[in-house]
């Protein structure tokens, strides 16, 4: 195989395995709230009317259920808010890092940055599902400064040629 294919694919899959990283590691060292189990009671249909005693349990469990289901929902919302946080963090971190990279090791460099890149778009997505829009549009804001900035320093900004360069 062609050593510029291997170098791309190693760079993708380096920003695929760093996005995982973060999003797993979110998820292992700040799990999730737990979600209400739906009851069992109004779940299992029968072939019989419910007494008026049984009909007053199961719309007592419906509601415990639905406050439960509220609480829950507003917890989540929560912690996506907290994780669109950490995840942008870690972005502008592997940004940084990429940067630092950059003159040292290209391939490398641009691995970190497509971590970066897919660890943003986590966070948005995690933003979108807090339900927080003024978090979701910072976030998307500060994705944008990023994508702009490392598309003007990769693409547009004169690099200076090293001594291999500019001797072949």
């Amino acid at each position: 195989m062609d050593d510029k294919v291997l170098k791309a694919v190693y760079t993708i899959f380096l920003g695929v395995i760093l996005a995982l990283f973060v999003g797993l590691g979110v998820r292992t060292f700040y799990p999730p709230p737990e979600m209400p189990e739906f009851p069992i009671e109004l779940s299992v249909p029968t072939n019989t009317e419910p007494t008026d005693e049984e009909l007053a349990q199961q719309q007592e469990a419906q509601r415990e259920y639905e406050i439960a289901n509220r609480a829950w929902m507003e917890e989540n919302e929560a912690y996506n808010r907290n994780v669109t946080t950490v995840a942008l963090a870690a972005s502008v971190v592997m940004l940084g890092l990429s940067l630092l990279l950059e003159k040292r090791n290209r391939v490398l460099a641009n691995g970190v940055m497509l971590g970066s890149l897919f660890t943003l778009i986590y966070s948005i997505f995690r933003g979108f599902l807090s339900g927080d829009t003024t978090l979701t549009f910072i976030t998307v804001t500060i994705g944008l400064a990023i994508v702009l900035f490392l598309g003007y320093r990769r693409f547009f900004q004169p690099r200076a040629q090293t001594p291999v360069e500019a001797s072949g």
